[in-house]
């Protein structure tokens, strides 16, 4: 993954990753554990169901510590099996 964050942003920092999937009371459960592998912390991300129910939005804000600390959560969170896609 070739990014400009680290042009864009100062690390440390927080970083709100948006993580839309199914709805499944699954979901959040694999990306906070995916995120504790990666950023320990205490996480409580924000649900939103869309509107027919079939996914979930979940928002959670994570310290990231480089540019490549940041491209990594992306690249496992979107490797979640329920994950759609990452913002």
């Amino acid at each position: 993954m070739d990014t400009k964050f680290d042009q864009l942003l100062d690390f440390p920092c927080l970083q709100t990753f948006k993580v839309m999937g199914v709805a499944h009371e699954q979901l959040p459960i694999d990306v906070v554990s995916c995120l504790q592998n990666h950023a320990p912390g205490d996480y409580s991300p924000t649900i939103k169901p869309s509107s027919k129910g079939t996914y979930h939005s979940l928002s959670i804000s994570v310290k990231v510590t480089s540019k490549e600390h940041m491209e990594t959560i992306y690249t496992e969170l979107s490797s979640l099996e329920l994950v759609r896609v990452v913002l």
